[in-house]
């Protein structure tokens, strides 16, 4: 039988608009948190906020609730999956989460600032605080030219990191480093990030295996599996060097056997966007499809552009009708490249 983590609460914002996966990491990591067989937080402890919901009022609000609902007993997990910039203009610079509904022109009134932020978090007096910041994505107002100010995507608010040095009993682990980016592939539900916390929420990689879910236990299991899952190119950052490694929530409902995630996860081959030199054995089962041509390559294919990607296998095809020629080719075919060889010519 499984039992309630009492001392949960959470904060789970997801902003969408042009990061439309965010609301689904969102969902699926509160999902991850009230599930009564994983971490078992009572469900009304558990704030959602995603697309309109997600605005700069209704988060303060949620922070501020928090703030009122929780002691220094509570163990508060603060999730935000969204834009993070640090912008330059000629009064100084400012970090701001960038809430749902954020206007470039209006930052102090749409957006959250660092400092607003850092002092939200610093109105919750529980000891065991959590922050968790998905921040880093590609698009957005950081690749906009906006009249008087730099923007650059950035996963840290400065004034947080300060709040952490200040005093005990909070940590923070964001998705990437400064100069990095926070992926998500198109075939995946869920950012890199995101995931790999869910994981670990579920009990992969946990130090000890006594039904509880510790601070490092997400910290390494997200530093181990993303950077292999993105080509080294995204590494997730922890701060908590005055938090002791304290307990988040159970990973199993109070059980010791940790149950993994409660949906299946993509394939290995399938890990990236671009794998570079992945080897997929392959079989097209297209059965009753009527197709004026056919061509049949039984061969090494590349992919447009610098990585190459060898394709064997066979295709199952019954039921075919086939009004056109069938070309059978054993040959090698690059596509994109300046030159296209084959085993019986080279041309251009």
């Amino acid at each position: 039988m499984s039992s309630t983590y009492k001392n949960g609460h959470a904060l789970v914002i997801g902003v969408g608009q042009d990061l439309p996966n965010t609301v689904n990491d969102a969902k699926g990591l509160a999902a991850i948190l009230t599930d009564p067989s994983r971490c078992a937080y009572p469900p009304e402890q558990v704030t959602l906020l995603v697309n309109e919901k997600a605005d700069r009022l209704q988060v303060l609000e949620a922070l501020d609730n928090l703030a009122k609902t929780t002691n220094s007993e509570s163990t508060v997990v603060i999730y935000f999956s969204g834009h993070g910039y640090q912008v330059a203009s000629p009064t100084g610079e400012f970090y701001y989460l960038m809430p749902y509904g954020y206007s470039i022109n209006k930052l102090y009134q749409t957006a959250i600032s660092g400092q607003e932020f850092a002092e939200k978090l610093k109105a919750i007096t529980s000891q065991k605080l959590l922050i968790l910041l998905d921040c880093c994505h590609a698009g957005g107002v950081g690749e906009a030219k906006v009249p008087g100010l730099e923007i650059a995507a950035s996963p840290l608010p400065p004034e947080a990191i300060k709040l952490l040095q200040e005093g005990r009993g909070k940590a923070l682990i964001a998705s990437c480093q400064e100069d990095q980016l926070s992926y998500i592939y198109k075939h995946k539900q869920y950012s890199e990030f995101t995931l790999a916390l869910m994981e670990a929420f579920c009990g992969s990689g946990v130090a000890k295996k006594d039904g509880s879910v510790r601070v490092a236990d997400l910290a390494l299991h997200t530093r181990q599996v993303i950077p292999t899952r993105t080509q080294d190119r995204q590494h997730p950052v922890l701060h908590f060097e005055k938090a002791d490694n304290f307990v988040v929530a159970y990973y199993a409902g109070g059980s010791i056997e940790p149950k993994g995630l409660p949906f299946p996860q993509a394939t290995e081959e399938a890990e990236t966007e671009t794998a570079a030199k992945s080897q997929p054995s392959v079989v097209f089962d297209q059965k009753d499809q009527t197709v004026d041509n056919q061509t049949n390559i039984a061969g090494n294919v590349g992919e447009i552009g610098k990585q190459e990607t060898h394709i064997s296998g066979g295709f199952n095809q019954p039921g075919w009708k086939v009004s056109g020629d069938v070309i059978q080719s054993q040959r090698d075919v690059v596509i994109g490249a300046k030159k296209r060889q084959t085993n019986d010519s080279e041309d251009e």
